[in-house]
């Protein structure tokens, strides 16, 4: 039954076009990130230290051999908010359409429902990564001719930097993606759970780094955000993976409880 609840999710996301929207998305914003930090490498002021979403790589780490997986973390931010609104989209949905009653009818065992749901999101997760990635390599040729940097190192690139600059990132996109599915599933609306997360990573955490410096690294985005990195000086790779379990389980969990709870069959 698990397997048939995981089956269907995946038929009825993968209609309209909408995995396939999420996988653009995903690539432009990957080729737009990419050319954008040679832009502001290359240029006399050099690069911000941040900017709303992003964080842009030194040029040290640019002419690494992690440089050409770099826009990755970078704009992990901006591929978890695709991600958070896709699965708040396809949670959501259930509710517009009704379909929810239907599928609480068919499968009484609604924690099924909540598993197959997010296997199937997983799933669509782990492609999206991957688009990004494809995405990277194939601009990355064009972005780095218009600079002066010697990108020579990217030759050294092995396949354990690629492979965890993508696990990384699917990691991250999937702990967003959680955020949206518990967000649309409390308020039964896509288009809230997309404000609420775009407007937490946009203005929120900012505001509170400044209020309350001390808990800056520990909030959701600079978390999921530091496991993208791989770590960071503030917050290491270990402390990010734990911290983000525990926020991914805490969404998860959210989800299951508001599903077990709620009237849905009426």
């Amino acid at each position: 039954m698990m397997l048939n609840a995981t089956r269907s999710e995946i038929v009825r996301t993968r209609r309209k076009g909408a995995v396939a929207a999420w996988f653009g998305l995903t690539a432009l914003f990957a080729v737009m990130m990419f050319f954008a930090f040679f832009t502001f490498v290359d240029s006399a002021e050099g690069a911000p230290e941040r900017g709303p979403g992003v964080t842009f790589p030194s040029v040290e780490t640019l002419t690494s051999p992690e440089g050409i997986v770099a826009p990755l973390a970078s704009a992990s931010s901006m591929f978890g908010i695709i991600a958070l609104a896709f699965w708040a989209l396809f949670t959501a949905s259930d509710y517009s359409t009704g379909m929810i009653r239907l599928l609480a009818a068919a499968q009484p065992t609604r924690w099924k429902l909540v598993v197959g749901k997010v296997l199937a999101l997983l799933m669509w997760t782990a492609v999206a990564a991957t688009v990004a990635l494809l995405a990277t390599f194939i601009v990355a040729p064009a972005a780095s001719a218009s600079t002066s940097l010697d990108i020579s190192a990217w030759q050294d690139v092995t396949v354990a930097i690629v492979a965890q600059a993508w696990v990384n990132v699917c990691v991250s996109m999937t702990i967003w993606g959680a955020i949206g599915m518990v967000l649309a599933t409390i308020t039964r609306s896509a288009a809230v759970a997309i404000s609420i997360g775009a407007g937490w990573v946009l203005i929120v955490e900012g505001v509170l780094a400044v209020i309350v410096p001390d808990i800056a690294d520990w909030l959701p985005g600079s978390t999921i955000a530091a496991i993208a990195s791989g770590g960071t000086d503030a917050l290491s790779y270990g402390a990010a993976l734990s911290l983000g379990a525990v926020y991914l389980a805490l969404c998860l969990g959210g989800t299951l409880a508001v599903y077990q709870k709620r009237d849905i069959t009426d």
